[in-house]
């Protein structure tokens, strides 16, 4: 499958993976930012976009691979949310293609366990789920609507940057929805997580309602490697909401391994 890889800039290659629901888009104005010293390739997953659908059940492994496949053949990879646990899956099964790690909003288990308890729970996701069927639009926006810090005008302002980046391109189908949100359910990377061998940054939204930022320290027991940034006043989309901020988190990061 030929997925839809938008390139800009020139430099040390940069891949960019977007979140469930969303499309690469969400990263133009990052990626316009960071052109100057990057060569940036935005791809779109799955049926999202600009990619044509699955043409069979996808799981972490598979999607990982078909992401892989239309990527440059080593990059610092930045995976927003499930982009990011994505990018986290192919360090961990083919560690000579990411040279560095940056996952945004994202976390190597997304719902909570017993040993787990910074994470969504799961009835939540399941609840989506169900609703895809009945009220797959609705089900949608609900998604959307969680992803911003809540009760602001800035908030109010990002969920209608969700919404407009959602309306640009036709919307996921139901079976790139459907097996991200099984992605998201059952995927755990947690065991494996130790293993990684690599520069990493996590950044996380002190307000976020999907990947709560008290997962950091979690996160850090895994990989003491990895350097964590939370940033105030955050939820879901910090590159939106606070992109001074994100911006100047990223650039230090990248900063101290090119200069």
């Amino acid at each position: 499958m030929n997925l839809h890889v938008q390139h800009l800039g020139s430099g040390p290659d940069l891949v960019m993976l977007h979140g469930w629901g969303l499309h690469g888009g969400v990263f133009t104005t990052l990626a316009e930012l960071l052109a100057s010293r990057f060569r940036i390739s935005i791809i779109d997953m799955p049926g999202h976009g600009r990619s044509p659908p699955p043409q069979a059940t996808l799981d972490l492994t598979s999607l990982s691979e078909m992401v892989a496949s239309v990527a440059p053949s080593h990059a610092t990879w930045l995976g927003w949310s499930l982009g990011g646990m994505v990018a986290a899956q192919l360090a961990l099964t083919a560690p000579a293609r990411v040279e560095k790690l940056i996952l945004v909003n994202s976390s190597p288990r997304f719902v909570t366990a017993a040993d787990w308890p910074c994470a969504m729970n799961p009835v939540v996701l399941d609840g989506f789920a169900l609703e895809l069927h009945e009220d797959y639009h609705g089900t949608l926006e609900r998604f959307l609507s969680l992803q911003i810090a809540p009760g602001t005008a800035e908030g109010r302002h990002n969920l209608r940057q969700l919404r407009e980046m959602v309306l640009q391109f036709p919307t996921p189908t139901a079976q790139a929805l459907r097996d991200g949100l099984a992605i998201l359910r059952t995927a755990d990377l947690r065991t494996q997580f130790s293993s990684l061998r690599l520069p990493a940054l996590l950044v996380l939204g002190e307000r976020d309602r999907l990947v709560p930022a008290a997962v950091g320290p979690a996160v850090h027991n895994l990989l003491a490697t990895a350097r964590i940034e939370v940033i105030k006043g955050a939820g879901h989309v910090p590159f939106l909401s606070h992109q001074r901020q994100f911006l100047t988190a990223v650039s230090a990061f990248l900063e101290d391994i090119h200069d």
